[in-house]
């Protein structure tokens, strides 16, 4: 496995599946604090797209002809989670958890033997292999959290969190172009630290427009798992403080982050 970021996914997906390996077919369908999202749902969704992320880098017509029907229903007015249960046709609890697995393992070794810089066809914009690895990662890490949070459990992370944080930091003009708001005219200066105490900076350093803070807390944020409020991070500047008040580095429509207290460990 050549490219780093594709370990960095499995190892992701390992550390959820750890938490998720005592569980019964039963306790699957333990609601989480997302949306009314059941661990099921959780595992559900991230394994029609870790098929999806094989399928795009099979070829363009293979992902064309997965999302063709999920994009029918969601402009037919149906959740995401709606749209997933003709797909999944049935494949629930132990036995969804055991597939999902599986391609997981099919993912990080395909992506990981890929070209990094080669376009793939996506929901959104077309995106690089390297872009798509991270992004599976992130969504991994970011669902992951659901399912740790309602089974009680904290997670202990590790410093491939730089790759959802990077994506953070990257999505900074996305958070306000799509809610159609003026992108400031500078971004703000990041210094984060990791899991490790290594700390990662990132853009021009400057003390009146920046975020400081922890890592792990950032990506929280930007995956908007979390309300900013209820972290360790301090902002200074209108720009950072607005960045942060419902940052989102995933694709899509704009969404709003959970408000203050509303996600936590069970």
């Amino acid at each position: 496995m050549e490219m780093p970021q594709a370990q960095d996914f499995l190892d992701e997906s390992n550390a959820l599946a750890l938490i998720l390996a005592p569980l019964n077919d039963a306790d699957f369908d333990m609601p989480t604090q997302f949306k009314g999202w059941s661990i099921d749902d959780v595992i559900g969704h991230l394994h029609m797209f870790n098929v999806a992320a094989l399928d795009t880098l099979h070829d363009d017509a293979a992902f064309a002809t997965f999302f063709a029907p999920i994009a029918a229903d969601m402009a037919a007015g149906k959740s995401m989670v709606q749209s997933q249960y003709p797909w999944l046709d049935g494949l629930c609890g132990r036995a969804l958890f055991e597939e999902w697995q599986t391609t997981a393992e099919k993912v990080a070794k395909a992506y990981g033997n890929a070209d990094p810089k080669r376009r793939l066809k996506w929901a959104g914009p077309d995106m690089s292999v390297l872009s798509s690895i991270t992004a599976r990662q992130m969504e991994t890490w970011a669902h992951g959290q659901e399912v740790f949070d309602a089974l009680g459990q904290e997670r202990v992370e590790q410093d491939r969190i730089r790759n959802i944080v990077h994506l953070g930091v990257s999505t900074f003009s996305w958070t306000f172009s799509n809610r159609a708001l003026p992108v400031p005219d500078l971004a703000p200066y990041v210094r984060l630290t990791g899991p490790s105490g290594a700390v990662w900076n990132w853009n021009t350093p400057q003390d009146e427009n920046a975020v400081h803070g922890d890592a792990v807390d950032f990506a929280r944020v930007v995956t908007q798992v979390r309300n900013v409020a209820d972290t360790n991070l301090k902002t200074t500047g209108q720009a950072a403080a607005d960045w942060m008040a419902m940052a989102q580095c995933f694709a899509g429509p704009a969404n709003d982050p959970p408000a203050k207290g509303t996600r936590h460990i069970a």
